[in-house]
Parts: C-alpha cells; structure tokens; sequence
C-alpha cells in the first residue's frame, strides 16, 4: 500500500508544502519516498511517491520512476499480478529491465503499448504517469477501483 501525490500547474509549485502533504501520507509508505520535478515550458510537474516494499525490495524498484529516455515519469500504487509475463513479452521485444518490480513493467508497458496497456494488467493499481513528450498526465485505476485515485482541479 503505497502512497502517491501529485502536483501539476502553470506556476512554481510550492516544495515545502509538497513535502508536508507528501509526508502526512508516510503510513502508506514507510519504506522509502521520492520526489520527480519536471520543469516545462508552460508549467510544473511534480511526482511524489511514499514506498512500501513488497516485490522488488532494491532501490532500483524506488518510485518516482522514469524510462531510460526521460520520456515517461511513473508514480504508481498497486499490485501487477501478471507483470512476470508482461515483462518476458516485452523483453521479448528487446526492452531491458533494471529491476524486477512491477512497476516498472507497468512503465514500459506503457511505453510500448500506451493506453492499450491497461486491457492487458491484471491487479490492483492507481498510478500517474507523465509523458514527457506529448505533454500530458494520465491516471488510472484498475477496473474495480480496489487503490484509491483523488484529484482536485
């Protein structure tokens, strides 16, 4: 049960506020936590994730997350109970791993298959993943609703 927070607006985003409201979710998370700023152009980006351990106990499985190309930025609560065979797919379609958390498969599903990928998780999941690229901020849930995803606008 980890904890994921994010901020995404057309003005600098307060850091010490961030970090009180990160911190007052660390029960979710007592394992660890991790901050991903993302500067643009026209606005700001920040990931913030509170780590619970439980498949990959490295720190190469610690959240904020980022593909090797700096493209996709991933927060993500959850369980991918089907990311072993996902992960031998997409190795099959030459991608490298550096952990053997889930939550990188779930990155580089996305990377390879985009939206598409939801159909293929099975699990319990919320995430936010930011595609650097095309400007834009996903969040999902699996179908169930099982991992909490609020948002404010």
């Amino acid at each position: 049960m980890c904890g994921i927070l994010g901020a995404l607006a057309k003005y600098d985003i307060d850091r010490d506020k961030f970090n009180s409201i990160l911190n007052r979710i660390d029960h979710r998370g007592p394992d660890g936590s991790g901050i991903n700023e993302i500067g643009l152009d026209s606005y700001n980006v920040l990931l913030g994730h509170r780590r619970l351990s439980i498949i990959d106990l490295s720190e190469r499985g610690s959240q904020p997350m980022k593909t090797y190309d700096d493209r996709y930025h991933l927060i993500f609560n959850g369980e991918i109970y089907n990311y072993i065979e996902l992960k031998n797919t997409l190795g099959d379609l030459g991608y490298n791993f550096s952990s053997d958390s889930d939550s990188e498969v779930l990155l580089y599903s996305w990377a390879e298959w985009g939206s598409k990928s939801l159909k293929k998780l099975e699990g319990m999941f919320a995430f936010a993943l930011f595609d650097k690229k095309e400007k834009m901020l996903y969040l999902a849930r699996d179908g169930f609703g099982i991992k909490p995803l609020y948002y404010y606008y």
